[in-house]
């Protein structure tokens, strides 16, 4: 979900992510912010895209969108099949394969094998399974990014095997989380950020929130697969150590030393770095029932609802402050944030999260496609790339399964022709540089297909397409579900 959803690192690092077709109804002057590069022009057409009204998507009309996200995921999977099969992802403008660490694990395939086993393409699926099965080696000595791994990784196994049944997937799972349980060996147990998968090294003692608290979903899920409680509870220690360490408001920091326990950076906010630690407070209580996590969750809500909150000229949105004193730092809101409408309304509060999808359309329509951060009262772009992020479609596919109201599905359509007149390229989709000038750059990370076409294509499939309450999302938008424990074969 924030997804990072959380900490989106770039693909060149462990440590950090056209064809022009118009449906009816479109409205052109939401979506036609052409690259300028005088202010006032820019002024005129944020303007004039900010007046734009939302139209109406039929059931018709959603059917065809639907079918034409599967079409571009599959346009996005030609092309890391055809220039990057077995590396972890595919580079696409320069039509080349990238691995993030010495040897590759397989991200892009692990990655889109949930997406592409819901999306119901059989040749696609099996294809990547197959590489996933016979190729995929977690026996290697390098150091890798714990939370990654994690969300991406051993998610993404966890998610396919219930998917598609084939027990292949969770050995691998199985054997991933064995090599990654060093990491809890610390002083406080919050983990390390990495370690080698082979000698069990570990390395990263500064850490931060979403790293220490966004594992217990997949940890949690392979307890449950494999009868073996110790990736739980390791899990679940990190969660309560992190919360244990948040302010009186129940809000935390950016930055942590998990082997002292204290904080190295005192700013709070919701965005990269943080999100997720909250997501997984209520999905913990929503996927394994457990009451502690969530009175954890309601406790922090409310912090974060009032420390990080605010009403503005421009909208609701939530800002950074000081954890401890609530002092206002930044008025910085971002597509990572974006993920907050989801989570609201997952935990019951849709009237907020409205509120806050509603600026973050404001957000996407300053360029016609959402920069990486803002200030939100001046509304001027801090970071202009756009890195496919899917946050903003999450929410607005958890506020249209929620409440029913085909906004939700118009704001998608918005979202969706933007993307692919301004990211689709040849060999794939490509992030941005710069959402002002829609320049591209080299990069399609994995979770475009985990995350941003998933949740494009379940906004306007119909609800049969996935059972959405008898699922949890981990922060990947890998689905997980409660299942009598098995023994990995």
């Amino acid at each position: 979900m924030s997804q990072h959803s959380s900490l989106r690192p770039s693909s060149s690092s462990s440590s950090a992510r056209p064809i022009r077709f118009a449906l009816k109804g479109l409205c052109v002057a939401a979506l036609a912010v052409l690259p300028v590069l005088a202010t006032a022009a820019n002024t005129a057409s944020a303007s004039s895209a900010k007046m734009a009204a939302l139209q109406p998507v039929t059931e018709a009309e959603s059917a065809v969108l639907a079918q034409r996200v599967k079409e571009e995921a599959q346009h996005a999977w030609k092309g890391y099949k055809q220039y990057a099969w077995g590396h972890d992802a595919l580079k696409p403008l320069s039509k080349k394969g990238h691995d993030w660490y010495s040897a590759s694990l397989l991200m892009t395939p692990v990655d889109a094998l949930s997406t592409l086993l819901l999306m119901g393409l059989k040749e696609e699926s099996d294809e990547a399974r197959e590489l996933i099965a016979s190729q995929l080696s977690f026996d290697q000595d390098m150091p890798v990014q714990n939370f990654e791994i994690t969300i991406r990784l051993l998610g993404g196994l966890i998610s396919a095997y219930q998917l598609s049944g084939d027990a292949r997937l969770l050995a691998k799972a199985e054997d991933l989380g064995k090599r990654l349980l060093p990491v809890f060996e610390s002083p406080t147990g919050l983990p390390y950020t990495h370690v080698n998968l082979r000698t069990g090294k570990v390395s990263g003692k500064v850490s931060n929130p979403a790293e220490t608290g966004t594992l217990i979903l997949e940890f949690g899920m392979l307890s449950q697969l494999t009868g073996q409680p110790i990736y739980f509870e390791k899990a679940k220690r990190a969660l309560v150590e992190t919360y244990r360490r948040a302010s009186a408001d129940g809000v935390v920091g950016s930055a942590i030393n998990v082997e002292t326990g204290r904080w190295e950076r005192t700013d709070a906010h919701i965005g990269g770095g943080i999100d997720s630690y909250y997501e997984y407070l209520y999905k913990c209580w929503r996927l394994f029932g457990d009451a502690e996590c969530k009175t954890m969750w309601d406790h922090s809500i409310a912090g974060v609802n009032k420390v990080l909150g605010e009403e503005t000229k421009t909208g609701f949105w939530y800002g950074h402050a000081d954890m401890n004193t609530g002092r206002r730092t930044k008025t910085q809101y971002g597509a990572l944030d974006a993920f907050m409408p989801a989570l609201l309304a997952l935990g019951g509060d849709v009237p907020r999260a409205k509120k806050l999808q509603e600026s973050g359309l404001r957000m996407w329509r300053l360029h016609g496609i959402e920069p990486e951060s803002m200030d939100y009262r001046r509304m001027k772009v801090l970071s202009p790339e756009y890195a496919l992020r899917p946050e903003i479609v999450e929410s607005a596919y958890y506020l249209h399964h929620y409440t029913g109201d085909s906004r939700y599905r118009a704001m998608g359509r918005e979202f969706f022709e933007a993307f692919v007149r301004y990211c689709r390229s040849e060999a794939g989709y490509a992030a941005l540089k710069d959402v002002r000038t829609k320049v591209q750059e080299d990069s399609m990370e994995s979770f475009v297909f985990a995350e941003t076409f998933k949740y494009f294509y379940l906004l306007f499939a119909p609800k049969s397409a996935l059972d959405f309450d008898a699922v949890t999302f981990n922060t990947e938008a890998h689905p997980l579900r409660l299942t009598a424990p098995v023994q990995a074969r």
